[in-house]
Order: structure tokens, then C-alpha cells, then sequence
């Protein structure tokens, strides 16, 4: 990620003071310069970026209040947190969060001493993706049960973030354990159904409605995979090159193939020789649209499809939800990632 905004250890440190004294200043500031202001009885949680605020807000629905650090339409690897934010997530009751996204969050986190933290990234398997990343029919058979009954949720779980680079899935530049499991609606499920044991644990008072609202998450995600695995079954295409290689698992998924511009990291530069090699790759696969994302410039893809002949057209990796976002929520961006895939790829 992008390491030169990395937020040193000492001065996270000091900025969880300056912090804490603000908030006894100003209690009920924003999160996203703040927070929520006080939740009453309900828990106070903190969710670093959209995707973890969207599954903490319906797993936990009337019982929590929810802030999040990153304000829509800020990009969530570039975040800088103010000593307002941090001292928030020390006066958090529960903290969701997905390391490696923002170092800045992760740092902070670390810091912050609060009891229940949750890494969403130990409730799944991450893998190794580069700029080109091929589903080709992998298979995930018997994922869906994966971990379900095990403890997750505190710093330093890393039994489920480990993946062979020489598995097959990793090509390309720049390379490494991708973070973007929200954008494989399976791996979605996976974390949900861990974040719904770990608000039963963290408020055991409400564990049944916790455990009901998981259970309709999931049944909506299974659902928007069922949509996805009929819509992109039959395609002109398997391969669609984007700006922001963030749809590594969505490719593995539905066995098709992403082709990054650059990596994982949004603000990686493609090099003269990845650029060439895309020109040959659109013409041999037969692509059709060079995908960009509503939170960063669309200047490379629209270069490199002026110069190859091909369309643009926006693939929304859902790192948060803005008015140029095709929907209201991560349900419908999805969706409407799917019509975007399905038009690109020729869906039959």
C-alpha cells in the first residue's frame, strides 16, 4: 500500500493523547472527523472504510453506532487520521477493520488497546495477486464452510493470510497478499458470518439479532454470487484489463481473467513495457473496455483505450460510496459491477 503516508509508531502514540483530549473536548464530533457522537446504549464501532461499515451496519442494525474513519469520496489507501480520529478508536467498544489497506489505521489500532478488534482479513483466506490474476475454473469447493467455527477477530491471527506465491494465481508486477476480499461475494459471506460471532461475543445481550440480521446478509450475498455465476457464465470474453487490479478474487470466482493496467496499490504506475503488453493481450482475448474507478483518475484508462481502440467504462472496486457511485449501498454498486462485466465480456 502506500507507504509514504505511513503513520510512525511514536507519533500515533502521541497523537492517541492529543486525541483522547479532544474528544473529552468535543464528544460528539464525526468520526469521519469524529464520529457518530455518543451511541447511548448501543455499541460504539468503529469500521475504518466502507466495506467494513456497510457489514457492521446491518450485522448489527438498532444495537450499534457506527463511525467511520474515511469519508465518502476520500481514497481509503491514501487516509491520514487526524488526533480527533484516533482518540475515537480508543473510546470505541468495537473496531472492524481490514489490515493492510490503510497503515495508517493499522498503526493506529495497534495503539489503541481496545478489547474487541477485528481484523477481517483473518476470517478469510487471502491470496497473492499481481497485475494479472486468471480464474480459470479454480474452483473454491468447500470454502463456503471455511473457518466458520473457528475464533477469530485480535491482532496477530495470521493462520488465514497466508498463500503460496507459486500457486498459479500471482503474474504480473507488483504483486502480494490482495486485500479486496469484499469484491468476491463469497469471501464476503465468510467475513460476515465471522463478524456476526464477534458482536455475539463483544455484546452477548443482543446475540440473537446479531445472528438473525448475519444470516440475512449472507442469504442476500449468496443470492448476488447465484447472479453472478449465471450472468458471466456465457461471454464473448473472459478478460477485462482496469485501472485498480482490486478484482483479483471476483475473477477467480467466476473463472475469468483481470488484467491490471498496474497492481494491487491504486497508485502503482504501469510500466512502458506492462502498457505494451496490454495492447497485445486486448487483441488476442478480444477485450472490449479498459474499466476505471470513481475515486481515482481515469486519465491512464482512457489513454490506453484511445490508443488500442477500446471503450471505458467504470468498474466500482467499492472502497466507498459517493453520488457518482452506480447505487446506494455495496448490494446495488455490485450489481451494477455485474451489467458493467456482463456488457464488457459479451454476455450471452
Amino acid at each position: 500500500m502506500n507507504v509514504r503516508r505511513l503513520i510512525p509508531t511514536t507519533a500515533v502514540a502521541g497523537a492517541v493523547v492529543l486525541g483522547l483530549t479532544a474528544l473529552s473536548a468535543c464528544s460528539t464530533s464525526d468520526a469521519a472527523d469524529g464520529g457518530n457522537g455518543s451511541g447511548g446504549d448501543r455499541l460504539k464501532v468503529t469500521a475504518s472504510f466502507y466495506p467494513m461499515q456497510f457489514l457492521a451496519e446491518r450485522i448489527g442494525g438498532e444495537h450499534v453506532a457506527v463511525t467511520s474513519l474515511t469519508k465518502p469520496g476520500v481514497e481509503p489507501h491514501d487516509l491520514e487520521l487526524t488526533p480527533r480520529q484516533i482518540g475515537s478508536i480508543s473510546d470505541s467498544d468495537y473496531v472492524l477493520y481490514l489490515k493492510g489497506i490503510q497503515p495508517a489505521v493499522d498503526d493506529a489500532i495497534k495503539q489503541s488497546g481496545v478489547k474487541n478488534t477485528v481484523d477481517a482479513a483473518t476470517l478469510t483466506t487471502l491470496e497473492n495477486h499481481g497485475a494479472e490474476v486468471g480464474g480459470h475454473d479454480h474452483g473454491h469447493e468447500g470454502e463456503e464452510g471455511h473457518g466458520h467455527e473457528d475464533e477469530h477477530g485480535h491482532e496477530g491471527e495470521e493462520g488465514h493470510a497466508e498463500h503460496s506465491e507459486d500457486d498459479g494465481h500471482n503474474h504480473g508486477q507488483d504483486g502480494g497478499a490482495d486485500p479486496h476480499i469484499w469484491l468476491d461475494p463469497v469471501k464476503y459471506a465468510e467475513v460476515a458470518r465471522g463478524v456476526g460471532k464477534s458482536l455475539e461475543k463483544a455484546d452477548p445481550d443482543h446475540a440473537a439479532d446479531y445472528k438473525k440480521n448475519t444470516e440475512a446478509l449472507v442469504a442476500e450475498l449468496d443470492k448476488l454470487n447465484k447472479a453472478y455465476e449465471s450472468g458471466l457464465k456465457n461471454t464473448a470474453t473472459k478478460t477485462f484489463i482496469t485501472t485498480h487490479s482490486a478484482f483479483g478474487y471476483l475473477a477467480e470466482r467466476y473463472g475469468l481473467t483481470q488484467q491490471g493496467i498496474a497492481g494491487i496499490d491504486p497508485e502503482a504506475e504501469p510500466t512502458p513495457a506492462r502498457i505494451q503488453e496490454l495492447h497485445t493481450i486486448a487483441e488476442k482475448e478480444k477485450a472490449t473496455t479498459v474499466f476505471f474507478e470513481t475515486l481515482a483518475s481515469d486519465k491512464t484508462a482512457k489513454t490506453l483505450a484511445k490508443d488500442t481502440g477500446l471503450k471505458t467504462d467504470v468498474l466500482d472496486p467499492l472502497e466507498g460510496i459517493t453520488k457518482k457511485s452506480q447505487g446506494a449501498d455495496y448490494i446495488e454498486v455490485m450489481e451494477s459491477n455485474l451489467a458493467a462485466l456482463q456488457k464488457a465480456l459479451g454476455a450471452k
